[in-house]
């Protein structure tokens, strides 16, 4: 699922704590809409099934198109809705995004987190934790985003077992979300090591990761803040793996890093500058996948593994 922005601005909100944020364009909603559209026909024309739902102007939502932050689906009929920090986003809850939704996929249970939000603890979704699905595992670094009572309350509902750990930037400031640092694929992990501080946590992930079969590609801070880190493997409805990224990110590997992560699917990128220097966020933050049953004939969802 995708959110066509209608106001897309630069949220002076979130940028207390999303060091990525950087820049306001006048015209960001213009070249952001342009970005996105782009975005979306790069993904249909490889057979990847986008549900594009489009934003509304009232109530003004400047970072409605990163929908991975305040709602997640999955497989057993469950949508999770989650609590948020900067308080223009908790509108982002829009109820014809789920209406929507429920019309081609079969909702069974709906999770609401969003009251912690009254005790000042939140946890942005795919945002602040990186989903392991198939082995159960919730990766997520501690931040002001991502408190570790409301990951203990989601891992227990939907029975995820929580691998936590600290990761900063170069600056020593908190990341805000892990999936700005870390992307987990069927068969590979994409993480930024450099900015796991502690020793220990670092090496007891990286055992974590290859316990499950997977295989660690570290990328550096600095192509981290090219958004590297902020990927997604997706799948289309021919069964054929792409992982997602931007074309800043896919500028800033390297040819071995390339090959590799070209060993196990195709890479797809698509410019979002205009989004991710505004936004703070890149080509995860703005794919919600579907792992919903489906009510009809047809590949709705497939996204990630």
């Amino acid at each position: 699922m995708m959110i066509r922005p209608v106001g897309f601005a630069f949220n002076t909100e979130t940028a207390t704590n999303n060091a990525f944020q950087s820049a306001s364009d006048s015209n960001a909603q213009e070249s952001a809409l342009a970005e996105f559209d782009s975005f979306v026909e790069l993904l249909r024309r490889q057979g990847i099934d986008v549900t594009v739902i489009d934003d509304t102007k009232e109530p003004h939502t400047p970072d409605s198109i990163f929908p991975n932050n305040w709602i997640s689906f999955h497989d057993d009929g469950s949508v999770v809705f989650y609590p948020m920090f900067a308080r223009n986003r908790r509108l982002e809850r829009k109820p014809h995004v789920v209406e929507k939704l429920g019309a081609h996929f079969q909702i069974d249970r709906k999770i609401d987190l969003s009251p912690f939000e009254q005790d000042n603890a939140y946890l942005e979704g795919t945002g602040s934790m990186v989903l392991d699905r198939t082995n159960r595992i919730a990766y997520a670094c501690i931040s002001t985003r991502t408190d570790i009572d409301v990951l203990n309350t989601f891992c227990l509902k939907l029975n995820f077992t929580a691998k936590v750990f600290s990761a900063v930037d170069a600056h020593a400031f908190p990341i805000y979300h892990t999936n700005v640092m870390m992307c987990v694929a069927d068969q590979y992990v994409v993480i930024c090591l450099e900015s796991m501080p502690d020793d220990i946590e670092r090496n007891e992930i990286i055992n974590t990761i290859k316990k499950t079969g997977k295989e660690v590609v570290p990328i550096s801070l600095k192509q981290m803040n090219h958004f590297a880190g902020n990927m997604l493997q997706v799948e289309n409805t021919s069964g054929q793996k792409f992982l997602i990224m931007s074309t800043q990110a896919y500028n800033s590997l390297i040819p071995s890093q390339v090959a590799k992560l070209g060993e196990y699917n195709a890479i797809l990128h698509s410019s979002l500058d205009t989004i991710e220097r505004n936004g703070g966020g890149s080509a995860r933050c703005m794919m919600a996948e579907i792992f919903l049953p489906e009510k009809e004939t047809g590949n709705h969802g497939g996204l990630s593994p």
